[in-house]
């Protein structure tokens, strides 16, 4: 028997022509498909999908959702316990000048900055000991969104995507809404050794037109049915390749994938050209609507979110700006009332939403940074960061509403009681997904990886 020679075909070419350059989108942004992830679910799910409200740069806790008045006392000094290392030198400790009122039927204290969202604390469970490894942005960011400070590592919803598939042949699993770029920016949605087909799809939302959210999504060369003989003509290829590669053993378990996860991005982002515009045109929202959840780029994202969550994306990321805008490190005060009324109607529009479309009981809505801010004064009138201890919330999917949950000291600087690390978290969320965090592994470079590391513990007190 002897071997014959295989053909060349320039792909590359063929792929760049699909959708419009839309193909090469595809495989850049590599956007997830409707493939089932390798477990299923380890047991009922509470949480069909979730939508994270990322504060990136850091919101500080004792303005919004951790009052501590014994800091009026104490204004100006440095008693014990309130002398932690932080990044850069701080220092007397800095009263918050915003009031709390017990809100809801629960009466959790809520800062005067929310208004609009208090009135929705009995759907919220705050969670106000979260602790991180590192104070500096970079490896924040990165533990909060992949769950280590290692930038080599699948972020959650690679995880999520990995453990559960997509709901939707025809969108992305996984989408990231920002407009702009936060820090270290695409690693933050990444899939790393995770197969390509689960990372996210990066969205810049800076304009809501889903002609300029989505550029060269469509194909103005040829129409449907010639890209649909395209496509299968490509799989066909992929098959006679990968079988004939098996027969002689000259390809890995990894290059199979990453040429199984190209195809699939292009199934995708064929599929997109004819649903995509249609999941991103706010336009198609009624004047109420839009008006209830008010302007700005929050505000869209909020909305987008909606939008992609009942057309079955499993993981929607919404950062709120460019950059670090939560990161105030002087001029606190003046700037933090601004932040928070751009996000105080939405995120209210949101749950209320989600709640009358009888979505936010398997919506989990996820709030927060990667860290929160010290109760000690920087440049006079800013906050350092502060990765000891502070506060996000979490809505909907099998949480318990109009609750706290933990404890940080007399001024807000270490978590104290009940301590809720990073890995805590995504262990907890993904419980309610349906998925054990000590389960949900991938095997690479010799060993078995997850999300949580060889930590991490589900908070069963906060789930109903």
């Amino acid at each position: 028997m002897r071997n014959e020679p295989t053909p060349t075909i320039d792909r590359r070419h063929l792929l760049g022509q699909l959708g419009g350059g839309m193909g090469m989108l595809g495989a850049a942004h590599l956007l997830a498909s409707e493939s089932t992830g390798n477990t299923g679910l380890h047991f009922p799910a509470k949480a069909k999908r979730v939508i994270h409200l990322f504060m990136n740069g850091g919101p500080y806790q004792g303005d919004l959702f951790d009052p501590k008045p014994v800091l009026k006392k104490y204004a100006g000094t440095r008693p014990a316990g309130a002398d932690l290392l932080t990044e850069r030198p701080t220092g007397g400790l800095l009263p918050s000048p915003f009031q709390f009122h017990r809100r809801g039927e629960s009466g959790v204290p809520v800062s005067e900055l929310l208004p609009k969202l208090s009135r929705h604390i009995d759907e919220i469970c705050v969670l106000r000991s979260l602790h991180a490894n590192n104070p500096n942005h970079g490896p924040a960011l990165l533990q909060m969104n992949n769950g280590t400070i290692t930038p080599t590592r699948p972020s959650m919803g690679a995880w999520f995507l990995y453990g559960l598939g997509s709901e939707n042949a025809n969108l992305p699993g996984y989408v990231v809404l920002c407009p702009g770029r936060p820090v270290r920016f695409s690693i933050l949605w990444n899939s790393a050794f995770l197969p390509s087909e689960y990372q996210g799809t990066y969205i810049n939302h800076s304009t809501i037109d889903p002609e300029k959210m989505l550029p060269h999504l469509r194909n103005g060369r040829w129409d449907r049915q010639t890209q649909r003989e395209q496509l299968d003509l490509l799989q066909q290829l992929s098959a006679e390749q990968t079988a004939a590669q098996s027969a002689v053993q000259s390809s890995t378990q990894r290059d199979r994938s990453m040429l199984d996860a190209r195809m699939e991005s292009m199934e995708t982002a064929f599929r997109m050209q004819f649903e995509g515009s249609e999941a991103f045109d706010l336009n198609r929202e009624t004047k109420q609507t839009r008006a209830a959840y008010g302007d700005g780029h929050f505000a869209n994202g909020c909305l987008l979110a909606r939008r992609l969550a009942e057309r079955g994306v499993r993981f929607v990321q919404v950062y709120y700006g460019n950059g670090q805008p939560w990161d105030t490190h002087s001029g606190h005060d003046g700037t933090v009332p601004k932040l928070c009324k751009n996000i105080d109607q939405p995120i209210a529009a949101l749950i209320a939403d989600l709640k009358s479309r009888g979505m936010l009981e398997d919506t989990l809505i996820v709030w927060g940074g990667e860290f929160g801010r010290t109760p000690t004064s920087e440049n006079g009138n800013g906050r350092d960061h502060n990765h000891h201890g502070f506060s996000m919330w979490m809505a909907g999917g099998g949480v318990k509403g109009g609750m706290t949950y933990g404890e940080t000291d007399d001024f807000g600087f270490r978590a104290m009681v009940d301590k809720m690390h990073v890995h805590d978290l995504h262990a907890t969320i993904l419980h309610l997904l349906g998925l054990d965090h000590e389960r949900l592994t991938y095997r690479h470079a010799g060993r078995d990886f997850r999300l949580t590391d060889v930590h991490g513990r589900v908070v069963h007190d906060i789930i109903a």
